[in-house]
This record gives C-alpha cells, structure tokens and sequence, in this order.
C-alpha cells in the first residue's frame, strides 16, 4: 500500500510545483506499465474526483516512444521529427542567501528552468557596515542553517553609510551545464566579488534532495512560524533603529522638551536591552514590544 500511495504524492507534488489543482487537470492520460494495475487506476480515478481514464495510448510504446525521442535529441539528431522537442532541465532546489535572523532569502526558486539568471538587491544590516558576508545555501527550509550550504564568499569595500543604504546587488546565474555562478556588487563603488559552484562543490546527490522536500513539507507549518517571527524582530530593531534617529534630530533641533527626551531615550534604551535579552521571544510578543515603542514614543512628541 505505500507503494501506490508514493503514486499519489508523486502526482500531488507535480501539481503543486507547476502551481495547478486537480480541478485544472482536463484529461488524465495513463502511460507507463504500472498504470495496467487495477489499484492504481481506482486510485487515480478516485483522485480526480470520479474522473474518466484515457486508456487509448499503449503504455510501453509511449515510454520506449520518450526514450528514444529523449535519445535522439541528445545525440544531436536534425530530423525534423524530434527538432520540436525541447529538453529543459530545472533547479531541484530553491536557491538563495542568508539574510538578518538566519532567514534563507531565495534569489532562485525550486523547479526553476535551466539556463537562468536571478538577481535581489539586498542593504546592510548596521551603520557603517564595512563587509557582508554572502553565504549560498540551497534548500526548501525557512531557516538557513536546515538548508545545505554549498559555498561562501565576502565582499568588503562597502562605504560608510547609515543602516539600510548602502545596496548589495546580489546576481545568481546558472548555465546549461548547471554550474552556479554568484555575483555580488556594490551599486555605489561598482566593487564585484564572484563565486562558482560546480557539482563538484559538495552538491546534494538525489535522495538527499528528495528529503529535503520531504522536509520542507513536513515541517511548513514550524517554518512559516520561524519566518514570521523572524520578520517581526527585523521590523522591531529597526523600529529601534529610527526611533534612536528622531532622538538624535530632536537633540540637534532642540525643539522638544528635556523630560520627554529623557523618557524617548529610556524607552528605546530599555527596548534595546530586552532584544538582547529576548532573541527567542515570540512573534505575538514581539510585534506588542514594537506597537508599545511606537505608542510610547508617539505620545511623547
């Protein structure tokens, strides 16, 4: 039974990669010879919601039909009977970098056809940041360290500037050999560092990859959880970080009374404090630290 089970994971993996339900499925052809099995057929058929089977085309011909048409193609053939079929072959993994919180930032995404070029702007995390560090990681996981890293490089130079400024032009490229380029520049001095990744670089064999989608099924929901959170203490540092600015511009333009900077400045301060000390807090709690800062500092002013 887990057999023909594994029938129909197949089949619902398939449709949620070309993004499609059942319901968009028109007709349900069946080639190969495992579809002659009487369970499979009533598994399929039950699937589709009572749906007809097409039957007509003879399993093993189409199969032995494929391969040689596969074959064909690449041995370089010109006939014209196989010149319209076209070989494409897709990213198995999502592709991407870490980014603040150890999220993995996808630049490209799982089943993405080959050859491809994706590139992300990315900023920098604190005020004056001289380098960043561009870790590449392929996986389905949210969080970086679930993901397999397969290279990493750094790119120094960055001039000083506030948070959030300066930008990392950051480009993901891949050939028709599947070897992976990345390209990350920085939009201000034009300074570029380059890493390629071949699959000699310690690329995940088959049944690694499968487990890693497996993975990512399995533990979406904890996933998401991550993700969300991960988000809400981005946003509450830099809800820090531009209260602790407006503190500054008020001090310089002397237009707000002693006492309310002194409680702003409290405020912030002890914020700052209980994000050190409650990096593992939860995102309910952490987007009320982020409304209350904003509240506080609001009615100050």
């Amino acid at each position: 039974m887990d057999s023909f089970k594994m029938c129909i994971t197949t089949l619902e993996t398939c449709l949620s990669d070309a993004k499609m339900t059942k319901s968009c499925v028109d007709q349900v052809i069946l080639v190969g010879g495992s579809t002659r099995i009487p369970k499979v057929q009533l598994m399929l058929q039950e699937y589709f919601d009572g749906k007809e089977l097409c039957k007509s085309v003879n399993p093993d011909e189409a199969i032995a039909y494929g391969a040689a048409a596969l074959a064909s193609k690449l041995t370089g053939n010109t006939e014209e009977s196989v010149q319209d079929v076209v070989l494409r072959d897709v990213t198995p993994l999502s592709l991407g970098i870490n980014v603040n919180g150890d999220v993995l930032s996808v630049v490209i995404p799982r089943n993405s056809p080959m050859p491809t070029s994706k590139a992300n702007s990315f900023t920098t995390g604190f005020d004056d940041q001289p380098v960043v560090d561009i870790m590449v990681y392929q996986g389905e996981r949210s969080k970086c360290i679930e993901n397999h890293l397969l290279g990493q490089f750094t790119v120094s130079g960055i001039p000083p500037a506030p948070k959030g400024v300066s930008e990392i032009m950051v480009c993901f490229e891949i050939d028709a050999n599947g070897i992976l380029t990345v390209t990350a520049g920085i939009s201000s001095s034009g300074k570029i560092e380059k890493l390629a990744i071949t699959n000699a670089n310690g690329r995940l064999s088959k049944e690694e990859i499968e487990k890693m989608v497996s993975d990512a099924e399995k533990y979406k929901l904890e996933d998401q959880e991550f993700k969300k959170k991960a988000q809400a203490c981005n946003e509450l540092e830099d809800c820090v970080y531009t209260m602790k600015n407006k503190i500054k511009e008020y001090n310089i333009k002397k237009r707000v009374p002693s006492e309310t900077m002194k409680e702003m400045e409290k405020a912030v301060a002890e914020m700052s404090k209980w994000l050190e000390d409650n990096e593992d807090a939860p995102f309910a709690e952490l987007h009320l630290k982020k409304a209350h800062l904003e509240f506080v500092c609001k009615q100050q002013v």
